[in-house]
Parts: C-alpha cells; sequence; structure tokens
C-alpha cells in the first residue's frame, strides 16, 4: 500500500503475496462483516422488549445523512484501499476536503484541527535516525549481540522485546515511543534470524500495551482520573495486571496462530541465511556514536518525558553532521508514505467523530438495554474505533458514557472500565494507529506492502477478538 513498495523491485515477494493472500484477506473480510452482523442482530433481538421493556418508550437514537455519508465514504476507501495500491492516507485527506469543505462548510484550518502533528513528528524523527543508524551497521550489531544472548534460541527474542516494551511503557514512556525505540532493532532482528517481521512487530506492541497501564504510565493515570472524575473510580493495581494478564494471552494465542499458520519463520530456504551465533560484533567509529545517541534518547524519554520526535531529529541531525556527504540518503530513509497513511486517517477519523458519528454509535449501544450486552456492544465500537483513531481520544469519550451504565447495573466499575481500556488500546496492532505504522515503517523497503498486508489481516482478527475476550474476562466475571 506504500509508495515505497510499489517503487521497489521484488516481483517474488508481490507474486507470492498477490495470490493465495487475496482469499485469506477475504475471508477475514467476511468474517468480521459477519461477526458485526450477528453481535448487530443479537443486540435487535435482546436489547430492546425482551431485557427492558420500558426501553421502546424512549426515543431512538439514529444516524443524519451528514453522519452516513461520511461513514460511507469510509468503507469505499477500505475497498478501493483492498483492490489497488493506492495509500489510503491520500484518499483520508482528499476525503476530509471533500467532506469538510463542502458538505460541513468547515475551513481548511478547521479540517485540519486535529492533524496529527505530533505522531507525523515521531515517524519522522524516528525513521530518520534509526536510518542512519541501519547505514551505519549499528542496528546489525545491535542484532548480532541480541542472538548472541540468547544463545541461539531466536524464538526467545520476541518475548524479550515484549517484556522490554512492558518495562517501558510501565516506568511511564507512552507507548508509541516505547515501539519507536524497540522497532528498528527487533524488526531488523526478524529479518535477519527469520522470525516473521509481523510476529516480532506484534509482540512488540503487546509489550507496550501490558505495561501501559501501570500507575506511573500516562495512559493508566489518564483512565484512573477520568474513572473518578465521572464518580466509579478504578483500581490502578488492577487495570495494571489485567492489561498485562490479557495482553500476554493475546501474544501466546499469537504464537499459536502462527505456529498453525507455519510463519513462526519467514522467508524461502536460501533466501536468508541462519544467523552466526558465534559471532560477535564490536561497535566501532559512527556505530559508537550511535548507540550513545540511543542511550540518551532513552534517557531524554524516560527520565525527562521529551517528546521522542523532537529527540530522534537532534540525534539524526548530529549524526548527518558526522557524515554529511550522504544526507540525502538518511533523507530518503523516512517513511513518507507512513507519514500520508496515519495523517490522513487520523485526521478523517477526527472528521466522523466531529459529525457525532461514534458518539451516535455509543448512544446507540446505551440504548440496547441490557447491560452485558451493552458492555460489549462498547468494547466493540471502542475496539473498532481506536484502530483508525486516536485510543486516548477514544478513551477520554467512552468511560464517560460508561457512567450510566455503571450506576443501573450492578457491573463491575473497574472491571468495565479496564475491558473498554484494554479494547481500545490492544487493536493499536492496526497499522493506521502509530504503533502499527512504526512496525510497517521500520520494513525493509521492498517489503513495507507485504508487512502492511499481513499486519492488516493480523489485525482484523484482534479486532474481532480482543474486545471480546477482555469482555469475557473481566465484565461477566466480577473479577476485579
Amino acid at each position: 500500500m506504500t509508495e515505497t513498495a510499489r517503487r521497489a523491485p521484488a516481483p517474488a515477494v508481490e507474486t507470492r503475496d498477490d495470490g493465495p493472500r487475496r482469499p485469506i484477506r477475504r475471508r477475514i473480510l467476511l468474517m468480521a462483516v459477519a461477526g458485526f452482523a450477528i453481535l448487530g442482530l443479537a443486540a435487535h433481538l435482546l436489547g430492546g422488549d425482551f431485557f427492558n421493556p420500558a426501553a421502546n418508550t424512549r426515543p431512538e437514537t439514529t444516524m443524519t445523512a451528514v453522519q452516513i455519508i461520511p461513514l460511507v465514504i469510509l468503507v469505499i476507501m477500505f475497498i478501493v484501499a483492498t483492490k489497488w495500491p493506492l495509500n489510503i492516507g491520500v484518499m483520508g485527506l482528499v476525503a476530509s476536503f471533500g467532506v469538510g469543505y463542502f458538505m460541513l462548510g468547515m475551513t481548511d484550518r478547521e479540517i485540519l484541527a486535529e492533524f496529527p502533528a505530533s505522531i507525523v513528528l515521531t515517524i519522522i524523527g524516528v525513521t530518520y535516525f534509526f536510518s542512519m543508524a541501519q547505514r551505519n551497521g549499528t542496528i546489525d550489531v545491535i542484532v548480532q549481540n541480541c542472538v548472541r544472548l540468547v544463545r541461539g534460541k531466536t524464538l526467545l527474542l520476541p518475548w524479550v522485546f515484549f517484556l522490554l516494551a512492558a518495562a517501558l511503557t510501565a516506568l511511564g514512556t507512552f507507548s508509541p515511543a516505547a515501539v519507536a525505540l524497540l522497532a528498528p532493532a527487533a524488526i531488523g532482528f526478524a529479518y535477519e534470524s527469520r522470525i516473521h517481521p509481523v510476529l516480532m512487530g506484534a509482540f512488540i506492541i503487546n509489550g507496550a500495551h501490558a505495561g501501559g497501564f501501570s500507575p506511573l504510565s500516562v495512559a493508566g493515570v489518564l483512565v484512573h482520573d477520568i474513572a473518578l472524575e465521572n464518580g466509579f473510580p478504578v483500581s490502578q493495581g488492577a487495570l495494571f495486571v489485567a492489561s498485562f494478564a490479557l495482553n500476554l494471552i493475546l501474544s501466546v494465542l499469537t504464537i499459536v496462530l502462527f505456529a498453525l499458520l507455519g510463519k513462526l519463520r519467514d522467508g524461502e530456504s536460501g533466501q536468508d541465511a541462519d544467523l552466526d551465533t558465534a559471532r560477535t560484533s564490536r561497535p566501532r567509529g559512527q556505530q559508537i556514536l550511535t548507540l550513545v545517541l540511543i542511550a540518551v534518547m532513552l534517557g531524554c524519554t524516560l527520565g525527562f518525558h521529551m517528546p521522542i520526535g523532537f529527540v530522534a531529529l537532534s540525534a539524526g541531525l548530529l549524526l548527518a553532521l558526522v557524515n554529511i556527504k550522504e544526507h540525502q540518503t538518511f533523507i530518503g530513509g523516512i517513511s513518507w508514505s507512513t507519514v500520508l497513511l496515519v495523517a490522513g486517517m487520523i485526521t478523517y477519523v477526527s472528521l466522523l467523530q466531529h459529525v457525532g458519528v461514534i458518539d451516535t454509535l455509543a448512544e446507540q449501544a446505551l440504548a440496547l438495554g441490557a447491560p452485558l450486552l451493552v458492555a460489549l456492544v462498547l468494547c466493540y465500537v471502542i475496539g473498532v474505533g481506536s484502530a483508525f483513531a486516536s485510543s486516548t481520544a477514544l478513551l477520554t469519550a467512552f468511560i464517560p458514557l460508561a457512567g450510566p451504565l455503571l450506576a443501573t447495573s450492578s457491573l463491575s466499575a473497574s472491571g468495565t472500565v479496564a475491558a473498554l481500556a484494554i479494547a481500545a488500546t490492544v487493536v493499536d496492532v492496526s497499522p493506521f494507529s502509530t504503533d502499527g505504522a512504526l512496525v510497517v515503517a521500520n520494513a525493509r523497503a521492498n517489503d513495507r506492502q507485504r508487512v502492511y498486508r499481513q499486519l492488516m489481516a493480523y489485525a482484523g482478527g484482534v479486532v474481532l477478538v480482543a474486545p471480546a475476550l477482555a469482555w469475557a474476562l473481566l465484565v461477566p466475571t466480577g473479577i476485579m
């Protein structure tokens, strides 16, 4: 789906990916549609008279044409992006202009009010710096030494990166920053050791979310404060444990899925040689400077909570001054196609939020009447929405909506809020989210289209399964 991938001369990858993968993607799409259709039918049959006879007396919330048309456009964009190798971010920006300017009468400043500048800067800064680290051999040094530490047991490395990402976010690093710091080395290792890059990317993201709701983390404090302000405090410790456990379970299921599909190892025989685990790589010259800068970046983001985008650009500029002759090559290493994808989709989904599409869907869920069913629908709505939009923004909007549900039922406040929070974050493996986009951005240039497609298919499965898993383990059980 990226421009870089379309220009790259990789016919073997394209041929292998486009043939048998299309039926798989279609089956996944049909499964998702069928799942939501069944959910909608259950809501229709069970949510009204049977559970709440008074539901008929309440005014029914319906979507207006101003809400339906942008939603239909979004569906068309996905169909087009699936059929043709067009950047859906470009379509998102054009659709934002069409809907905002002609339908809503918005100015360009209003249309771009929610343009994800910080996310764009993060992707630019991180890919700029780590393109240099890749070219000067620093990533190879890190990869080789990681292989040496696990003594050749390369399948242990996804778990190492899972725990490292969890530790970073539990100490206060925002999950995109943790993924941005770990993805270059982890994805580079995946290619060298023939571990599937989507598997490695999923483990990094799951690990970042596993620690993402600790009492010290940004998301953990945010969820706790919002719940407290709305009159239903949640246990920060229980929220952290629930998030870690769910992401650990999801990672185990991911290993099982890839094993059943025969995809634990990636690449054809002879395409990538196995790594020499006895080989030791010692950094020298620019590699030493690059490693020092990575340590400084960790210190700045962890210790001083500086924005990773600006820090990475600053470190990259210093490396460029050391190697000024190749500066233009480093600029070319920025994943501009990923920048377009994320910026366009988030800008368009912000328009959907502006016209009330997300709020209307949530209100319709609340009108169902059955508390358990409402909680399940809310988990799916926030999960699907978060796959394309800001998890933080959706958490801010949806947690207050759970107030009336919790006030009129015996559901556990901690369990319900934890299920919503987890459903909103585990789906960030989607390539439209910052975390997923960073995995795509760090894939090899001639492999980004394949990684994008397969990560999209994996994310579809997560969107279908994870909200129900979070709901089933946390809401009906009353375990929290």
